[in-house]
C-alpha cells in the first residue's frame, strides 16, 4: 500500500517541500525505524482514518465551510506516522506512539485536523472509546470540542448516530435507542472537553486526549493526570498541539528541551512522535520568503502569503508585533522580556526650556517605587499646533540605595545635572512628588490637568496631591497589558518617529533602553525589565502619562488650545 510517509520525506529530501532541520530529523528516525525489526510499519488503520476524514468530515470555517476535508501531505504524512507504527509490548504488537507533539504556526490548521482526527477516532477505533479535548482554559478547550461537533453535524450520516448535550459527544441516537451495535446506546464512547482550572482531573479512563495550546501552561498540572488516566488502555495517545509562546520556563519549554535532546540521539524516547514545523534560524525568516513554508505548511492554501508579508513590513517598525510574529508564526520561543526599541530610536538630543510653558496645563505620569527602584514622574505637555510630546522628568532615589545598587550609572550626575533628587534613608514617600509638582506650580505656574498613578505604593503621594491640588484630577491607571497596550504603542511609534522631546535627559534615555516588553496571550504588550537590575520607572511613568493622554486627549488638547 501507498505511503504517504515515505512520499513526504521523499519530497522533503528532494527539496521539493521545504522543512526545518528539526522536522527532518525527525522524518529521517522514522524511515530507520521503517527497517528495525523492533518495530511493524502497518498503514491499515492510518489509512482508516484518512479515508473517514477525507469522505465524512467537513470544512465549518469560512472560506472552505461545506467544502470536505482534503488532507495535505503533511497532514497524511502526520497521521501515518502516528498510527502505522508498532511495537512489542507485554507480549502484543501494540501501536507504538502513545505522546505526540505537534508545534506548527498559527493558522495552519491544527484545530481543525486534530478535530478530524480526534472524530476518526470516535468512529474507527474500539468501541467504548473516551476522547478528551483539553487546554489551559475552558475557552480554548472548547475549539477543539466544538470543531468535532461542527463536522460531526455536518455529516447526516454521524449526526444520525450520535448525540450532543451539555456533558459532551456520544454515541446513539434518542429516536434509536433499541438499536445495537457499535453506533448504538450500547457504546458508551464520549467526547468531553477539560480545562486546566477544572478539579479531579484524574480517574478519566482516556483513550485519546487532544491537549491545545500547551505553550499558555506553566507546569504539567493538566497534561500529567491525562498521561496518568491513560495508563489502563493499551493504545492510548496524548496529542499535544501548540504553537510557540511567551511562558518562561514554562511547560513547552521542557517539552522542547527533551524534544530536541531525542531528535540529536541523547535521549530515547520510542513512544513519543515530536513533529515540529519550526524555522532554522531567525534571519531566514526576514531575508528568504520561501523559507516561511518551515513553519506554516498550509501557507498558500488555508494560510496566505500576503498576510504573512503584511506582518513582516509591521514587524520591522512595532516590537510587539515582532515579538507576537516569531512566537505565534514562525515558532521563535518569545522570552518574558523582548527588546522594545533600538538605541537609534530611543536617542534625541532635542532639548526645551520649561520657561516656555510657562502657564501651561500638564498630564502627568507616576511611578513609585519598590525596594531599590527608582521613583519616577514626568509632566506630558504640549504646544498648539505642535505634535511633538514634551516630557520634564524628575526621579528621586533612597540614599541608602545608592550603596548597594549594581546600576552603571553615576546617581550624582544625575543630581547635580538637576533631575534627581536623592533622599535621606532606605525609602522615598511618595508624597514628596507632589510636593514637587506644587514647587513646579509655584515657580512656572504649571498646572496638572490629570495625574495618573498605579495604586502600588501611591498612598502618600495620593493624600498629599489632592491636599494641594483637590481629588478630581488623579487617576488610577493598573498595570496591566490590557490597559497599557495602546499607549505603549503609540509612545512607541512617537519615540521612532521623534515625536517624543525628552529634554535629552540622560534618565529617560537609560530608561527607555533597559525597556524590555512583555506580551500576554493576546499580543498585548506592557513594559517590563530587560535585566532584572537595569530600572525602567521612567518609560513606567512615560506610558502612564501616556495612557491619561488617550483618555483625555480631546479636552486636553481643547484646554491647550490645539
Amino acid at each position: 500500500m501507498h505511503s504517504y510517509l515515505i512520499e513526504y520525506y521523499e519530497k522533503c529530501k528532494s527539496g521539493e517541500i521545504l522543512i526545518g532541520r528539526e522536522l527532518m530529523m525527525q522524518l529521517e528516525m522514522l524511515m530507520e525505524d521503517m527497517n528495525n525489526p523492533i518495530y511493524r510499519f502497518d498503514t491499515a488503520e492510518a489509512h482508516k482514518r484518512i479515508q473517514f476524514i477525507e469522505k465524512e468530515c467537513k470544512h465549518s470555517i469560512s472560506p472552505f465551510a461545506g467544502h470536505p476535508f482534503l488532507l495535505e501531505l503533511w497532514q497524511k504524512a502526520y497521521l501515518e506516522a502516528k498510527y502505522s507504527f508498532y511495537m512489542m509490548i507485554e507480549g502484543k504488537w501494540l501501536r507504538r506512539f502513545n505522546r505526540t507533539l505537534l508545534v506548527i504556526g498559527r493558522k495552519n490548521g491544527k484545530t481543525t485536523l486534530c478535530a478530524a482526527d480526534g472524530l476518526a477516532e470516535f468512529f474507527c477505533g474500539n468501541t467504548g472509546t473516551n476522547i478528551l479535548c483539553a487546554s489551559n482554559d475552558y475557552e480554548q478547550a472548547g475549539l477543539v470540542f466544538d470543531e468535532i461537533n461542527n463536522m460531526r453535524e455536518e455529516s447526516p450520516k454521524l449526526a444520525k448516530v450520535t448525540r450532543k448535550n451539555i456533558k459532551g459527544i456520544f454515541m446513539g441516537n434518542p429516536k434509536q435507542k433499541k438499536k445495537k451495535g457499535k453506533f448504538s446506546y450500547q457504546n458508551k464512547a464520549k467526547i468531553k472537553k477539560l480545562s486546566a482550572k477544572t478539579g479531579a482531573k484524574e480517574g478519566k479512563n482516556v483513550d485519546k486526549a487532544i491537549v491545545d495550546e500547551v505553550h499558555e501552561m506553566k507546569d504539567n498540572s493538566l497534561v500529567a493526570p491525562i498521561v496518568q488516566s491513560t495508563s489502563t488502555k493499551d493504545e492510548a495517545m496524548v496529542d499535544e498541539i501548540t504553537t510557540e509562546g511567551f511562558t518562561e520556563d514554562g511547560y513547552l519549554d521542557e517539552e522542547m528541551k527533551e524534544a530536541r535532546k531525542v531528535l540529536k540521539g541523547e535521549l530515547h524516547r520510542p513512544r513519543r512522535l515530536y513533529w515540529l514545523y519550526t524555522q532554522d534560524s531567525e534571519t531566514e525568516v526576514w531575508q528568504d520568503r520561501k523559507s516561511w513554508v518551515k513553519s506554516n505548511p498550509n501557507l498558500g492554501v488555508a494560510k496566505k502569503w500576503h498576510y504573512l508579508d503584511d506582518l513582516i513590513e509591521e514587524a520591522k517598525t512595532n516590537s510587539a508585533t515582532r515579538a507576537f510574529m516569531l512566537a505565534k508564526d514562525f515558532n521563535f520561543k518569545q522570552g518574558s522580556a523582548n527588546a522594545w526599541l533600538q538605541d537609534a530610536e530611543i536617542i534625541n538630543a532635542a532639548t526645551f526650556n520649561i520657561e516656555d510653558f510657562r502657564g501651561a496645563f500638564y498630564i502627568a505620569g507616576n511611578d513609585f517605587m519598590e525596594t531599590t527602584d527608582l521613583c519616577a514622574s514626568k509632566l506630558l505637555l504640549m504646544k498648539p499646533g505642535d505634535k511633538t510630546v514634551y516630557f520634564y522628568s524628575h526621579y528621586w532615589i533612597p540614599e541608602a540605595k545608592l550603596k548597594l545598587s549594581p546600576d552603571d550609572v553615576d546617581y550624582r550626575q544625575w543630581e547635580r545635572d538637576g533631575y534627581l533628587t536623592i533622599v535621606e534613608g532606605n525609602s522615598v514617600d511618595s508624597s514628596v512628588v507632589a510636593d514637587w509638582q506644587f514647587k513646579l506650580l509655584e515657580e512656572y505656574d504649571l498646572k496638572p490637568f490629570k495625574s495618573g498613578y498605579d495604586n502600588r505604593f501611591a498612598k502618600d503621594y495620593i493624600n498629599r496631591f489632592e491636599e494641594i491640588f483637590g481629588k478630581d484630577i488623579l487617576l488610577n491607571v493598573p498595570q496591566d497589558a490590557k490597559v497599557l497596550n495602546n499607549p505603549m504603542r503609540r509612545l512607541e511609534a512617537d519615540l521612532r518617529d521623534k515625536l517624543v522631546n525628552y529634554n535629552n535627559c540622560y534618565g529617560d534615555m537609560w530608561c527607555f533602553k533597559n525597556t524590555g516588553i512583555k506580551l500576554d496571550a493576546l499580543g498585548r504588550m506592557m513594559p517590563c525589565k530587560m535585566h532584572t537590575t537595569k530600572r525602567i520607572d521612567g518609560t513606567a511613568a512615560a506610558v502612564v502619562a501616556y495612557a491619561v493622554f488617550d483618555w483625555h486627549k480631546s479636552e486636553f488638547l481643547q484646554l491647550i488650545g490645539g
